[in-house]
């Protein structure tokens, strides 16, 4: 098995490939890849079994992280939840990492990540699995009452009812008022979870990107921003990416508010699935909140690939003093960390 290197934002084979790819994501697409080259200056690549002179089968997509902190890396994809391998057929995987394996050695990375929705301990060897999340999806195939009538009753459709017996508003766009809103509940949300926020720029630059197919959803309440969501549209799956609120109005159902009309607008688009991304197996807030709505819970494993033997499993823990300081740091100096960290942490 031979293997090329192609550019996905270039090469015109690209974008076929994606349409005829059921597999194919939001992560695969060039504005998603677009925003992370000019945001964090990674440089998308794919590897196919399909010479430049052939129609594009497949592929696997990365993007090289060169960085003197944390080293030479390639991931499929930074900041991304999942990125499945495109079209390279069951059985097969096995033997395209291990020529890709091959054909990047020369490269010294530090190491080789994958983020694949389907995990195979035989099929993605010689990759082995480092972390695992779970991933949540709702089925949009029900009508708008079964669709209400899957969440859960107390949690959720109470709460909805509730935020809109007390009036919250919700604006819906692209604007520099409503990203505006988003990126303060943003920031009071990562510093209350004593992590740095991600750089304002990667919110223009999705924005920027993909246009028409991202949304702001803000809820407010008597003026004030108490939670806003960030989704993403892509062929038939509408794609839920950053949440945030204020603490002060969580009593309000606003967040439940969000998705609902989140759940009704796409619904009425015709999609069919809605993708609620990955929570940590040990985050039961999250992964309830997510149960309620109606989602339905898989396993998402990532695997990595270490030439030089220092493959560990990933350790999200933080230092009782790294929270604190995060959590009361002015958000000047909270938005620079970030601006500077994650460049680093892809």
């Amino acid at each position: 098995m031979s293997l090329y290197e192609i550019d996905p934002l270039n090469d015109a084979r690209w974008e076929p490939l994606l349409n005829q790819s059921p597999s194919a994501s939001v992560f695969h697409s060039r504005p998603w890849l677009e925003a992370l080259r000019r945001t964090y200056h990674y440089t998308p690549v794919a590897y196919t079994t399909c010479s430049p002179a052939e129609q594009l089968e497949n592929a696997v997509v990365f993007c090289r992280i060169e960085s003197w902190l944390t080293g030479r890396r390639l991931v499929s994809l930074p900041f991304s939840d999942h990125c499945e391998p495109l079209a390279i057929g069951h059985g097969r995987e096995k033997n395209f990492y291990g020529e890709l394996v091959q054909h990047t050695k020369q490269s010294e990375w530090r190491y080789i990540e994958i983020r694949p929705l389907h995990w195979s301990t035989e099929d993605s060897m010689p990759f082995q699995s480092t972390k695992t999340y779970w991933f949540h999806q709702l089925d949009l195939g029900p009508d708008l009452d079964g669709l209400f009538r899957g969440c859960h009753r107390d949690s959720t459709q109470r709460k909805i009812r509730r935020a809109q017996r007390e009036g919250l508003a919700v604006q819906e766009g692209r604007s520099s008022s409503l990203l505006d809103s988003f990126y303060e509940l943003q920031l009071l949300t990562r510093r209350r979870h004593g992590l740095p926020p991600q750089p304002r720029r990667w919110f223009n630059n999705l924005a920027n990107c993909f246009g028409e197919a991202l949304t702001i959803s803000v809820a407010f309440y008597e003026r004030q921003p108490a939670a806003a969501i960030l989704t993403l549209r892509f062929k038939e799956i509408l794609v839920y990416k950053y949440g945030c609120s204020d603490p002060r109005f969580h009593r309000l159902g606003a967040m439940q508010l969000l998705f609902w009309n989140a759940i009704q607008n796409a619904k009425r688009a015709g999609l069919r699935f809605f993708d609620l991304g990955r929570s940590d197996l040990t985050d039961s807030g999250l992964t309830i909140f997510k149960d309620r709505l109606g989602a339905k819970r898989s396993t998402l494993t990532y695997g990595r690939y270490s030439a030089v033997g220092n493959l560990r499993r990933d350790d999200n823990s933080q230092s009782p003093v790294a929270i604190r300081f995060l959590r009361y740091a002015p958000d000047a100096l909270l938005s620079t960390f970030g601006n500077l960290l994650y460049r680093h942490i892809g």
